[in-house]
């Protein structure tokens, strides 16, 4: 891959959304040497409106995978926002999926796919991928269609 993530993200031609303000008492990224600690984030549309509902009831998995999307350049505003750039990220270490699903609904990979391929695209193939679990919940805030956490490497 010899463009930037900066390049990589721009050539995908996707609108950000606002970084979003913590809605309790934490930071919404951290830094500790190396590592780069992103909260639990919700789907935040341009607008800065939430995508809402349960996955598997009153939206499909593809819903849900595009949900899982906008989690991803919810927490790439984020970066942005924090860290000034995402071409100071290296790779993604781990992610953590959350899906506010029914209780018959089984295909939470699917729906956290959203986020891992946008990171994939953004950080390549390599980079992009790293270690995750994806669950799902019988409820998420304000009954949010996915949560996502990430850990990410910097340069």
């Amino acid at each position: 891959m010899s463009n930037t993530p900066e390049q990589n993200f721009a050539a995908l031609g996707l609108i950000l959304p606002p970084a979003p303000t913590p809605k309790g008492l934490y930071k919404p990224c951290l830094v500790d040497g190396k590592y780069l600690y992103v909260s639990g984030h919700g789907p935040v549309l341009p607008d800065g409106t939430l995508i809402f509902g349960r996955v598997g009831q009153e939206m499909d998995a593809e819903g849900g995978k595009e949900a899982a999307q906008q989690v991803g350049l919810t927490i790439l505003s984020t970066i942005k926002a924090s860290l000034g750039s995402l071409d100071k990220v290296k790779r993604v270490i781990r992610t953590l999926g959350m899906v506010n699903a029914a209780p018959d609904f089984g295909r939470h990979p699917y729906v956290i796919n959203g986020c891992s391929e946008l990171f994939a695209k953004v950080w390549g193939s390599d980079n992009g991928v790293g270690v995750r679990s994806a669950v799902g919940m019988g409820s998420l805030p304000e009954n949010i269609a996915v949560e996502i956490e990430v850990i990410f490497e910097l340069h």
